[in-house]
């Protein structure tokens, strides 16, 4: 089921740019992180908690057997990303991977799923573990399986 909704494009430039690119192309443009073609991205489209507006954003391509992993580090920062509120509040969201587009639910990962998840983020980014390394807070990890 395709979300709806009104496109709110985000705040930030560099987010709004890879997106549009990204989508323009059917990520064959701006599908790595900006300057670093060794890390790949995909674009996830949740639902606003606040606004209710569709809301879209570059993460880090964590994949394994078609699942998906979105890391909430925000760099390391102290608090959650935007979009960590978005998926508690609308699990489902759409992802785009190169030209591929599909409904997943998403769920926080705990325990020794959510370990397992943590190193296959590490070895696609390997930044998170520092981004982890200079918070007090335990960097959430999202799984999304297609719907």
């Amino acid at each position: 089921m395709a979300l709806t909704g009104e496109y709110v494009p985000s705040p930030s430039e560099w987010v709004r740019n890879q997106v549009a690119e990204y989508e323009a192309s059917d990520g064959q443009r701006a599908n790595t992180l900006p300057d670093h073609p060794e890390w790949p991205i995909v674009v996830i489209t949740s639902v606003g908690v606040k606004s209710g507006a569709l809301r879209k954003n570059p993460v880090m391509r964590v994949e394994h057997d078609g699942v998906y992993a979105a890391v909430a580090s925000k760099g390391g920062h102290p608090e959650h990303p935007e979009w960590y509120h978005n998926f508690l509040a609308h699990p489902e969201v759409e992802l785009q991977d190169g030209a591929e587009k599909h409904t997943y639910r998403a769920r926080v990962a705990e325990g020794e799923e959510r370990a397992q998840w943590w190193e296959r983020a590490v070895a696609v980014y390997a930044p998170y573990a520092e981004y982890q390394a200079n918070t007090d807070r335990e960097i959430p990890v999202f799984i999304l399986e297609r719907v």
